[in-house]
């Protein structure tokens, strides 16, 4: 047994949180042939988890996520911190670099409460806080009502148990990590376009602990961290907050990335689409997608994204 850990990790205390921040741990000691016991998980709570009676966009966005975990990262209290790359900001601090992309699970998002979208009853309440899925629904089914729940994902599968929507949708790689098989509908991605790094993990350290970043490089997937640097790219370029409905799908062709996304007005009545192939670390081919984009949108659009 090692008697100091080798690494410190922190991460939120959510179930999925600490799902993701085992096995987080699990890959760096295969990967270094540590005891488990090298790696000390340090649980964090998150503001977003502590209030989740209003829409993350009312009360901070994406950072309610990381604020806490980057403040003891840059403190020293941790060495190095795991989240979902979908809840990171596009813009981090420059004292915090992502230091390893785990291998990506699905990126599908899950149908829970009817066979398909097709399936929804008319008129039915779907509960989800998110823009994007909200306006990918209203896109396809504009009889629907959107009814804003969130929480953990035990949490919102209670509040439609308890009748507060109707449907919901939650990300598949979140149910598996979760043991939830079996919960839902898949809905296959090439229809229903995920979020933008859905479905990846990601671990962050100081970008000057050469030391931590050498570590965490061992567990680094070449090909998971080429796709979410160009959702992340995307999103970054659209300049999108966590009010821009925007939905992202890539993937692996050879030596290049196909990357094919979605902006939306609020309410769904409008869809804008794109595909764009480019090499990996091509930051300027995601501008070119977001610039065209944003070039061919409406201003009933456009005024969701810049920031």
């Amino acid at each position: 047994m090692t008697d100091t850990p080798r690494l410190r990790l922190g991460t939120r205390q959510s179930p999925l949180a600490m799902a993701q921040a085992h096995e987080a741990r699990d890959r760096l000691c295969r990967a270094h042939g540590w005891d488990v016991h090298a790696v000390e998980l340090v649980p964090v709570i998150a503001s977003g988890d502590r209030i989740q009676e209003r829409p993350l966009a009312e009360i901070g966005g994406k950072a309610l996520w990381t604020k806490e975990l980057d403040a003891w990262l840059v403190e020293g209290r941790i060495d190095a911190a795991v989240h979902s790359m979908k809840d990171v900001e596009t813009l981090r601090p420059a004292e915090i670099a992502i230091g390893a992309i785990l291998p990506r699970a699905d990126v599908a998002d899950v149908l829970v409460g009817a066979a398909s979208i097709r399936g929804i009853p008319q008129g039915a309440r779907v509960g989800t806080s998110a823009p994007r899925r909200a306006a990918q629904m209203l896109h396809h089914r504009p009889d629907c009502t959107i009814v804003g729940i969130r929480g953990n994902v035990a949490t919102r599968l209670a509040k439609l148990q308890a009748g507060e929507a109707d449907v919901t949708l939650l990300a598949a790689a979140g149910l598996d990590r979760l043991g939830e098989h079996g919960v839902g509908t898949r809905l296959d991605p090439e229809e229903w376009l995920p979020a933008p790094s859905q479905g990846a993990i990601g671990l962050e350290c100081r970008s000057g602990d050469a030391r931590t970043r050498e570590l965490l490089a061992a567990i680094d997937h070449a090909e998971s961290r080429w796709r979410v640097e160009a959702e992340r790219g995307l999103l970054a370029s659209l300049e999108g907050t966590c009010h821009s409905p925007v939905a992202a799908l890539s993937w692996i062709e050879g030596e290049t990335i196909g990357l094919r996304a979605a902006i939306f007005a609020e309410d769904g009545s409008e869809r804008f689409e794109g595909t764009i192939t480019l090499r990996a670390g091509d930051t300027d081919g995601a501008e070119r997608l977001a610039e065209d984009l944003l070039a061919r949108a409406s201003t009933n659009v456009t005024r969701l994204f810049g920031g």
